[in-house]
């Protein structure tokens, strides 16, 4: 029998995220292991997938500030506010173009799932994200139809 391929995990619902859950970026880790040490400042994304990691996972958990600190100052909007009728369900990427340890700028391609008033839907995009200070930062994206 073939082995089944890996379906992204489900993410858990808002306020539910603490140290031991499941990480809402789809990585086999507990979110305080994972993106949480990220959210609470103990540590910086090393590399440009997964900044783009843990922002989703701020998106999950609702911290508009992580969100703000970790986008470039020139794209950066003065306040941002979710919907909080936006439930996110899963995060795959699909494509990553250097944004490594090394390098100054990076894209990462994804697809993130949601779900909204009951609706179903798929945002496809491809972030850009570059360095401030030695630390990556979301500078913009474009989506993919």
């Amino acid at each position: 029998m073939a082995p089944r391929p890996a379906r992204p995990r489900r993410a858990p619902a808002p306020g539910a995220l603490t140290a031991a859950t499941p990480c809402p970026c789809g990585l086999p880790a507990a979110y305080g292991e994972c993106c949480g040490r990220f959210h609470s400042g103990a540590a910086q994304a090393p590399t440009a997938e997964l900044l783009m990691r843990s922002r989703y996972s701020a998106f999950v958990a609702g911290d508009t500030g992580y969100l703000l600190r970790t986008w470039h100052p020139d794209t950066r909007p003065p306040e941002l506010e979710l919907d909080p009728l936006m439930v996110w369900e899963g995060l795959e990427i699909t494509a990553t173009t250097d944004g490594s340890p090394f390098h100054t700028g990076g894209t990462v391609t994804f697809r993130a799932r949601y779900r909204h008033r009951g609706q179903r839907g798929e945002l496809h995009e491809r972030s850009t994200f570059g360095r401030v200070d030695g630390a990556w930062v979301y500078v913009d994206g474009t989506f993919i139809e």
